[in-house]
């Protein structure tokens, strides 16, 4: 566990291992990212493990660049590395 997050360069943050290709899509042995509990939690609750395969979302570039995770991604970057957001899932996550 680093202590610094992959998506937004926040640090010193507890950080969780993201599986870059979900495990449920092959991703089990492939690469990983370690994030920030927030930066982690967002991806989440926007896509699903389909979209981020189908939206071509493994890797950091490309999270970064989406136009959903970019807002978000500028604002937690000037927060404290101890906040850590509420977070809810979007609609289209949770009908999934």
């Amino acid at each position: 566990m680093s202590n610094r997050c992959e998506l937004c360069g926040r640090e010193p943050v507890e950080t969780t291992v993201h599986h870059l290709t979900p495990k449920e899509m092959g991703g089990t042995f492939m690469p990983t990212a370690d994030l920030c509990i927030p930066c982690h939690k967002q991806i989440h609750s926007l896509f699903t493990n389909q979209d981020l395969i189908r939206l071509h979302l493994t890797d950091i570039q490309a999270l970064r660049a989406n136009e959903r995770m970019a807002p978000f991604v500028r604002w937690i970057r000037k927060q404290p590395p101890s906040t850590i957001p509420r977070t809810r899932k979007s609609n289209h996550v949770r009908r999934s």
